[in-house]
């Protein structure tokens, strides 16, 4: 039976520039015109959940703005459920990215309705029923705490993607089953917890924790993007890590490096089968996808 997953998170549109080279402080780099696609953290790994296999409901908030009718469509269009997303007055999130011809990028992100997500008896009811429950931090910390006991109280892994790091953490750590971090965000999150995921860009993954030490690389690609990459690999995380923790860490490594085979953020998850094919091709040692 699928894993039913539920995204507590951020949805953003985002503005995409493709530059020559990442500006340095006080630097002005061209661009052409920019691409806009649906992104932010929770809405990303939604997807990618989604995509991945798992049963997904998505809770959070966009404006009552046509970014937020997009967001909204974008979601509904990949099979993640929609009850648990509110329009409150006003714009939606928004992010500007630049990415260089690498696939390094930088991110700016205005919270728009993110910003005033509280949680209401739906999207209660929501949490509670799950299997997992996925979060970040691009939302009030005070909802993804009260998200985080619901979901602990209840008997439902908990996961938390600790990006961007804000603010104190102390209470909603005690809460949390597995914290995904990257490496700087790791220097940030001192936190003990039951599991502990350090994502380490084309390097792999580390992980530390009650099941031990285990260090995986990630299969070698040529990437396009690596905006979202992260968030396919915690939404594809939390789809397999019911099946044992090496496999759903083997999972995600693949997809996140699928992921950066296409440009955007948004719209760069693989599915169920193109994860399994990679999967199998690196079993079999044969040359990596991309």
């Amino acid at each position: 039976m699928a894993t039913h997953v539920c995204v507590l998170g951020s949805a953003n549109l985002d503005s995409v520039f493709a530059v020559t080279a990442l500006p340095a402080p006080g630097e002005t780099v061209l661009s052409a015109a920019p691409s806009f696609q649906p992104g932010g953290k929770g809405a990303n790994q939604a997807v990618a959940a989604a995509r991945a296999g798992a049963r997904v409901q998505f809770v959070g908030a966009v404006g009552d703005d046509d970014a937020g009718r997009r967001l909204s469509e974008h979601l509904r269009h990949n099979g993640v459920g929609t009850a648990g997303l509110t329009t409150l007055p006003g714009p939606s999130g928004s992010a500007i990215i630049t990415v260089d011809p690498a696939g390094e990028n930088t991110i700016v992100v205005v919270p728009g309705a993110n910003g005033a997500l509280t949680l209401n008896p739906v999207q209660h009811d929501l949490i509670t029923a799950c299997d997992v429950l996925l979060m970040q931090l691009e939302i009030p910390l005070p909802t993804v705490t009260a998200a985080a006991r619901l979901a602990h109280d209840a008997g439902a892994t908990v996961i938390l993607n600790v990006s961007p790091p804000t603010g104190a953490l102390t209470d909603l750590a005690g809460l949390i089953d597995v914290a995904v971090v990257n490496e700087s965000e790791s220097a940030h999150f001192s936190h003990r917890v039951p599991h502990r995921v350090v994502t380490l860009g084309a390097r792999g993954v580390r992980y530390r924790g009650v099941d031990g030490a285990l260090d995986i690389p990630a299969p070698q690609v040529r990437a396009v993007d690596t905006s979202g990459a992260g968030d396919v690999f915690a939404g594809v995380l939390a789809t397999e890590w019911r099946t044992g923790i090496e496999h759903a860490l083997r999972s995600a490594c693949v997809a996140g490096a699928l992921a950066t085979l296409q440009p955007g953020a948004g719209d760069c998850a693989p599915g169920a089968a193109q994860i399994g094919a990679a999967l199998a091709a690196l079993t079999a040692g044969e040359p990596p996808p991309g």
